[in-house]
């Protein structure tokens, strides 16, 4: 009967609701008792008001009667409200939107039209909100409501900043290009040489979950360039986080060249050169270090080539400059003879002459190349490369591509080819060489960390971002390393050969499998730069050139290196991509991550998931597992990690969005299991310390851990 009693209908639906095998009954008299009320909206308040099982997190009947208004109201439009009697009903809910999780925002603003009410009440209620100290519900309710626009950016933002909410500020700002740049200027200048964060620290002693120890220069600055990368703003709006940016590369710099001595003369110099430009501030950084990494002389010298103000000098290299005469250094060319000569003992060397590496810059010459190269039955060694970023924003592109035949090697110019064949209006004529030449499964192509290469080569060009999945006939030689190439060490010890650093990486493989390492000096070059410098271009032949001379040599004698005699049939075809790793674990015989048995058959079970790499395994770490998330990100797993104040379900909602694995325990386990594909919710002992846990996943997963890979996450 019309004008039934809200509370009453609220009693019946609660007792059915701890019966759970009456879920149909439950909806049903849900639309039955809104049907007998006389307001329907002004009913589901009462019934909220007066009880409480909403405010906590997950499934509630709460929740479920809200939404089951919400479909009910789309069939009976008549019962919707206007005017004061709405006004009314909005101001009762605003008090409930305080209170109530995150899945019960949008039914009911929604329901009671809260986009159609008054703004300036609205932003009334947010500031009422904000000033009790309810900042992370003020600022969800601002992003649902759509009120940026009306709101103080940097007051809104402050206290999430200081709770560690930067997530929820990326969202407050994510559709707002205006509070994106202001955000951004504001948290630049924070980072100012002189400011002093305590002096807003201060303003929120009393916060709840305050965390100063994380609101500092380096946070601010990765989230600077968080920001900058993910909105796409122009970078110059931050000078002072990109200025502490380029001071830690000059850092760097030095410390490559006078620490681990592991960078040539010109390759520094122009490195220095590029990051410090017209920079006032960078160059007077740059005579500091100079005066305490070299002498007086060398910083004079380098403030002339900047046009440093004398009066700005240091007295010992202003008095340095007066006596300082341009002069040729004949010593320096001698020195630098004497260390060529060096150079060949101690590392691989090509066997190729010089006349046998083409620098190919047109594509009358790039047409010859593709003649030789894309011929059935070829092996042909592949490397690129590109300008280091020194975490810089945006994605490297590709400068040179490397090929590498029996008797040649060709470097292609990549970016001069693209300038050539925009002009023409043919810019796909690369991209489409470069898609024959992978996806030919007639041509064995060799590479190192396959993955990175075309990553690289998809930010280059979009047209190849499928390429990981199209290429065939691919062997990387990085799975050697993962099959742990076994040889004695060389005879001379780094310290004969005058080593300061142990080699790694494809240098070391190189070392194991042909004597000498490669000479890894112009690694970090800047590869933009025209024209290439003689080391450069030797340095990318042999990076190219020495994996035909590997695959030749493990393929005549694979047992000699701990691998298995069939060498070919275990590398050709199977490159370390991503997409195929994820695809592995996909299929449905991978063991069942509780640890019992699926359901499928024993043979199923028993067959374990094809080897992988930590950088192609994917996880979200449920929150009670935060301390192995830690762990498997050191390892070089690419993790994401719930927050405390996280419902479980949304580790099933980024798996499902970002194809990762959930790690859970206990009963969120049950839940999430079923929510993704099977084999992709593994449930970790949680009584085990995070080492004993990592231990645990990578076995399941059959991750193969490297050195490469540890620490390979960390800036």
């Amino acid at each position: 009967p019309l004008g039934q009693d809200p509370l009453d209908l609220l009693k019946t639906l609660q007792l059915l609701w701890t019966k759970k095998e009456m879920k149909k009954q439950l909806k049903e008299e849900i639309r039955r008792g809104f049907a007998g009320l006389e307001d329907p909206l002004a009913g589901l308040l009462d019934m909220l008001e007066s009880s409480s099982d909403w405010k906590g997190k997950g499934h509630s009947l709460g929740y479920c009667i809200t939404t089951e208004l919400q479909l009910w109201i789309e069939e009976h439009p008549a019962a919707q409200q206007s005017g004061i009697k709405l006004k009314k009903l909005q101001a009762r809910v605003l008090t409930i939107l305080a209170q109530c999780p995150a899945n019960l925002l949008d039914p009911l603003i929604s329901i009671y039209q809260l986009h159609t009410a008054d703004r300036n009440y609205l932003l009334g209620h947010v500031s009422h909100l904000y000033h009790k100290g309810d900042y992370k519900e003020a600022a969800i309710l601002s992003i649902k409501l759509k009120l940026q626009p009306d709101q103080d950016v940097e007051k809104m933002c402050t206290p999430l900043l200081l709770q560690d909410k930067t997530n929820l500020v990326e969202d407050y700002v994510g559709e707002y290009p205006e509070l994106q740049s202001k955000l951004l200027q504001i948290l630049d200048t924070w980072c100012e040489p002189g400011f002093n964060i305590r002096d807003i620290t201060r303003q929120y002693q009393g916060l709840s979950r305050y965390k100063p120890d994380k609101f500092n220069r380096k946070m601010l600055s990765k989230l600077v360039f968080r920001l900058l990368d993910r909105f796409s703003v122009d970078p110059a709006l931050c000078p002072n986080v990109i200025n502490q940016r380029h001071l830690r590369t000059l850092n760097y710099l030095f410390y490559k060249r006078f620490v681990e001595k592991t960078m040539t003369q010109e390759n520094w110099t122009d490195h220095v050169q590029s990051t410090v430009g017209e920079n006032r501030w960078l160059q007077g950084h740059l005579i500091q270090l100079l005066i305490s990494h070299c002498d007086l002389s060398t910083a004079a010298r380098w403030a002339q080539r900047c046009n440093f103000p004398k009066e700005m000098l240091p007295y010992g290299v202003a008095d340095e400059l007066q006596k300082l005469q341009i002069q040729e250094r004949v010593e320096e060319t001698t020195k630098a003879d004497d260390y060529e000569e060096s150079k060949k003992k101690d590392y691989y060397q090509l066997p190729i002459p010089r006349a046998n590496i083409h620098f190919l810059q047109t594509w009358e010459e790039t047409l010859q190349c593709w003649e030789k190269v894309l011929q059935p039955g070829q092996v042909v060694g592949i490397d690129m490369e590109w300008r280091p970023s020194f975490g810089m924003v945006g994605k490297p592109r590709v400068s040179l591509l490397q090929i590498a035949l029996k008797d040649e090697v060709f470097l292609l110019d990549l970016p001069r080819l693209l300038e050539q064949a925009e002009m023409e209006g043919e810019k796909e004529k690369l991209p489409c060489f470069i898609q024959m030449l992978y996806s030919d499964a007639a041509i064995t192509k060799l590479g190192y960390g396959m993955s990175g290469d075309l990553s690289s080569l998809a930010a280059t060009w979009s047209a190849l971002k499928d390429m990981d999945k199209q290429a065939r006939g691919v062997v990387d030689l990085l799975t050697v390393d993962k099959q742990k190439v076994d040889v004695l060490s060389p005879e001379q010890s780094y310290e004969d050969r005058g080593f300061r650093q142990p080699e790694k990486g494809l240098s070391l493989l190189v070392q194991h499998v042909l004597g000498k390492p490669l000479d890894k000096t112009e690694q970090l070059s800047n590869w933009e730069k025209r024209p290439l410098r003689e080391e450069q271009i030797l340095y990318a032949a042999s990076d190219a050139y020495c994996l035909l001379e590997i695959y030749e040599k493990l393929c005549k004698d694979p047992t000699s290196f701990g691998l298995s005699s069939d060498l070919s049939e275990s590398l050709v075809g199977k490159p370390s991509l991503k997409p195929r790793a994820k695809k592995q674990l996909n299929k449905q015989e991978v063991p069942s991550p509780s640890g019992q048995q699926c359901k499928g058959s024993k043979k199923e079970t028993s067959c374990p998931p094809a080897p992988i790499s930590p950088k192609e395994f994917s996880v979200v770490c449920d929150n009670m597992l935060q301390g192995l998330g830690r762990y498997l990100r050191c390892l070089g797993v690419d993790v994401r990690m719930l927050e405390n104040e996280d419902d479980h379900r949304k580790a099933a909602e980024i798996a499902r969005q970002e194809g990762r694995v959930i790690l859970t325990s206990g009963l969120p386990y049950q839940t999430m299991q079923s929510q993704v594909a099977e084999g992709r919710c593994f449930s970790v002992n949680c009584s085990e310390k995070a080492k004993e846990q990592a231990l645990q996943v990578l076995k399941h997963f059959n991750v193969q851990v490297s050195l490469a890979d540890i620490f390979s996450r960390c800036q």
